[in-house]
């Protein structure tokens, strides 16, 4: 089977068919959503970076690209990761969901680029 198409989007935009796969990538439930408004179909929490290097980064655009590093090392060994992959072979189309206010300083951009075979 060919890998899914990969997007990424805010937690608090509204699903949309054209979504297929929703897989929450957060660590953390997303503030003020409830389970059945985010529509995920999998919350794969542990896909998230850890505490410590979530409270470094402080979502500081300056620190994207160190983030980026320090995030991909974390994903190295998590099994969490090679989930995410399996799902890619799985599905069609899959949309990391998160919740940070930056689109284009955030997690669900690393692994959408990880996923996707990108640095």
């Amino acid at each position: 089977m060919a890998r899914a198409t990969i997007r990424i989007k805010r937690v608090y935009e509204e699903p949309a068919r054209s979504d297929g796969y929703r897989v929450l990538v957060d660590r953390v439930w997303p503030r003020g959503v409830s389970k059945e408004h985010a529509h995920v179909d999998e919350w794969v929490k542990a896909a998230g970076p850890s505490d410590a290097l979530r409270k470094w980064f402080g979502h500081d655009p300056e620190r994207f690209t160190e983030f980026a590093e320090r995030y991909r090392s974390e994903l190295a060994d998590n099994p969490a990761a090679d989930h995410l992959r399996e799902l890619t072979g799985a599905h069609r189309t899959i949309t990391l969901v998160y919740s940070a206010k930056d689109e284009q300083h955030n997690q669900a951009v690393v692994l959408r680029d990880l996923l996707a075979g990108g640095n």
